[in-house]
Parts: C-alpha cells; sequence; structure tokens
C-alpha cells in the first residue's frame, strides 16, 4: 500500500505541476501577449497554441482531481490490517478531525472550485470559440472564461497552503490562518499580475 500511495502522490504532484504550470502561463505569460498581438498574428498563432495548450490544461486539471481523490482515501480512510474507514491521520486527538486533514480539506475545497471552472466554464466556452461557434456571445463567453481563469489563480496560493501547511510546516488548524493564507496568496497573486504587465485575458 505504501508503494500504490506514493504512485499517485508522486502522479498528483507531477499533473498538477501540469495544470497549474498552464494556469499560469495563461494568465501571466499568454494574457499580456494576446493583448500586444494583432488580428493577422492571432490568426497565425493561436490556432497552433491554443489547443495544444488547453488540451494540457484541462487534463491536467482532471488528472490531479483524480489523483488527489484517490490519495486522500488512502492516506485518511485507510488503515493496513483493518481496512476501509477513518484513520488516525484524519482523527483529531480529542475527537472530531486533525489540523491535518482540515488543511487539507480545505486544500481539496479550493481545487474542486478550481477543477469545476476548468471542466465547466472555461473549457466549454473554449470549444465555441476557438470552433468559431461562439457567434454573438463570444464577448461573454471569453469574459466569464477569463473571470473563472482568474478566480483559479487566486485560489491556487490558498489550495497549495491547504496541501501543505500542516503536512510540511506542522501548521496547526484555524480559520484566521486560513483567511491569513488567503489574503497572502492574493498578495502574491495581484503582484504577479501587476509584474506581468497585465492587459488583457483571452484564454
Amino acid at each position: 500500500m505504501n508503494k500504490l500511495e506514493f504512485l499517485f502522490r508522486w502522479t498528483h504532484v507531477f499533473v498538477g505541476i501540469v495544470w497549474i504550470g498552464h494556469l499560469y502561463f495563461f494568465n501571466f505569460v499568454n494574457g499580456p501577449m494576446q493583448g500586444k498581438l494583432d488580428d493577422a498574428a492571432k490568426k497565425a498563432v493561436n490556432p497552433q497554441l491554443m489547443p495544444r495548450a488547453l488540451w494540457w490544461f484541462r487534463w491536467g486539471a482532471m488528472a490531479t482531481f483524480l489523483s488527489g481523490l484517490i490519495l486522500f482515501a488512502l492516506v485518511y480512510l485507510y488503515t493496513p490490517g483493518l481496512g476501509w474507514g477513518a484513520n488516525t491521520l484524519m482523527k483529531g486527538v480529542e475527537g472530531g478531525q486533525s489540523d491535518r486533514v482540515r488543511w487539507i480539506e480545505w486544500g481539496m475545497v479550493f481545487g474542486t472550485i478550481m477543477w469545476f471552472n476548468v471542466w465547466f466554464i472555461i473549457w466549454p466556452a473554449q470549444v465555441k470559440l476557438l470552433g468559431g461557434t461562439a457567434g454573438d456571445a463570444a464577448p461573454a463567453l471569453r469574459s466569464r472564461a477569463a473571470l473563472a481563469s482568474r478566480i483559479n489563480t487566486y485560489l491556487s496560493a490558498p489550495m497549495l497552503v491547504g496541501m501543505l501547511g500542516a503536512n510540511h510546516a506542522g501548521m496547526s488548524f484555524s480559520y484566521g490562518g486560513l483567511l491569513l493564507a488567503g489574503l497572502l496568496g492574493l498578495a502574491v497573486i495581484k503582484a504577479s499580475y501587476v509584474h506581468a504587465g497585465f492587459v488583457g485575458q483571452k484564454i
């Protein structure tokens, strides 16, 4: 079981890098670049770039989501020799849930919102935009996808704190700590947008 857990942990981290790497590419590289391209350049570049990048983006999100669910079950809902059920890593010392699992669960909440945005908002909009079937709805679809992408970018920072904080930093869970992580993440991502010279978001 330890080898299986390691396999899914490795997979989760690897595909998470693929997903978040493309999220940051779209927001901090592609967004500013698209604002500086004329229509002719966009027609030459985007048909080659966007379908390929969006493939890695959406399937990175799906693989991260699924491997994370499996990993959570293996780590917190299984005890070797005893079988399935909440184990000692999930249970707190005085009942309830441990700090570690509460941080992880909040990370999962943010990650699930991000996964939903990719598959049910961003990707459906891009199918119509790239396929030329959006028609008069194109501006609204572009705006909706851009908003979902920006939300995902802001959520990525507290999501990573939830995933890593308790396990690697020994952080005790508190809603104040969660709020602080969210505010610090917001500040870091906002500064990244400013540094990128963000002028528009068309992904």
